[in-house]
């Protein structure tokens, strides 16, 4: 059996320079992902999203990032669900993203707010028909006693809305607004790169910082 301590792995394809990264770090970001969606990653937009618990314990889970833009990054879930009770509470959360075989890594903190409810919308509409009729039948973060149970749920929507399906009230988008993003590069010796932008009332302020 292998020891889970014996597991390591040397970092080596590149390096991250100041002189090479864009001044803004959402810019940054774009070429980031881009370089994950041309290398055919798996999932390249699934991301670790942090909330504080209502207990004030972290809770972490993996969503996928569905938009991008100048604000801040994108995600859709139930606003019932405990992630959405958690950010009504505390509207602050943190995101990580793991490129492994490009040996990166991006960490990202901010406030959070919901998107508008005509983004959300626009968003439902694209979804595939099974997801929009699952929207309404998941009571995300709720007990199921049974999967029947969920399949009854999804019948009783199919049944009700057909191919026509709004979106549920309780269903949207959430956008993070970034304070911190901080871009992680694999190095041989574990001395990674590490640049860390900071939004201050002037703009972006980037520092590096020890691995």
């Amino acid at each position: 059996m292998t020891r889970i301590a014996d597991l390591r792995r040397d970092y080596r394809r590149q390096r991250l320079l100041e002189t090479e990264v864009a001044a803004n770090p959402l810019h940054q970001f774009q070429v980031w992902f881009t370089d994950a969606v041309n290398a055919e990653l798996p999932e390249p937009n699934a991301m670790t999203l942090a909330t504080i618990g209502l207990d004030g314990m972290p809770a972490a889970r993996v969503v996928l990032l569905k938009e991008l833009d100048e604000r801040g990054f994108v995600f859709f879930t139930n606003y019932r669900s405990r992630k959405g009770q958690e950010l009504a509470h505390t509207p602050k959360a943190a995101l990580v993203f793991w490129w492994a075989e490009l040996e990166r890594q991006v960490r990202i903190e901010g406030t959070v707010e919901r998107i508008s409810a005509a983004e959300s919308d626009h968003y439902f509409a694209t979804r595939p028909l099974g997801s929009r009729w699952g929207a309404w039948a998941s009571q995300q973060s709720e007990v199921l006693e049974s999967y029947a149970e969920l399949e009854a749920k999804l019948a009783q929507i199919e049944a009700r809305y057909g191919e026509d399906v709004p979106r549920p009230e309780h269903w949207g988008g959430y956008r993070v607004l970034p304070t911190l993003i901080e871009f992680w590069q694999g190095r041989p010796n574990r001395l990674h790169d590490r640049l860390c932008y900071r939004r201050t009332e002037g703009g972006w302020q980037m520092v590096r910082l020890y691995p």
